[in-house]
């Protein structure tokens, strides 16, 4: 009896492990530059070059249409202020490359489209959320579009997303 039973326990375990497919969580993004929750670079921020830190996407869903890449920092005074939004990125896009823009920029808080890096206005440290999205669609929408109107357009297409998080924090 037992030998009936660790086959049949073998036999239902393999199918698993053969046909796993990876899961909605694997979608990854990380920097050269800095680690999550870790401090960002001088270079990367309003003090240095202001220039946006490499980024890397792993494991990017093979039916994805395009990825979505926004920056904002939650600690702001005026509340969530964004530092940059990027959309339609081709999905086989595996980096960014520091100080590039891989897919079409939209309208950040600054008033402007290239990336504006970690500048607070106090000397508490604030965090820096770089979040990417991968979605089941090319987006399509009006020239120049805010945060909010981004976040909006990809309402109900999101397939996964991925968070890095970095931190800032100027002294005396």
């Amino acid at each position: 009896m037992r030998f009936d039973i660790i086959i049949l326990t073998g036999l239902l375990a393999f199918p698993l492990e053969v046909w796993a497919e990876p899961g909605p969580n694997d979608f990854q993004l990380a920097s050269s530059a800095f680690e999550n929750n870790a401090d960002i670079p001088k270079k990367y921020t309003c003090d240095g070059g202001d220039i946006n830190p490499p980024l890397t996407f792993k494991n990017v869903p093979p039916h994805a249409k395009s990825l979505v890449l926004t920056v904002s920092d939650p600690d702001a005074p005026e509340g969530a202020w964004s530092h940059w939004v990027i959309y339609n990125v081709p999905p086989k896009t595996v980096e960014i490359a520091e100080n590039s823009n891989p897919g079409t920029e939209g309208l950040s808080d600054f008033g402007k489209y290239p990336y504006g890096g970690p500048c607070p206005p106090d000397e508490k440290p604030h965090h820096y959320i770089f979040r990417a999205y991968a979605l089941d669609i090319f987006l399509i929408i009006n020239e120049g579009p805010t945060l909010i109107e981004v976040e909006k357009a990809i309402r109900g297409h999101i397939i996964t997303q991925a968070q890095l998080v970095g931190v800032y924090q100027k002294y005396p």
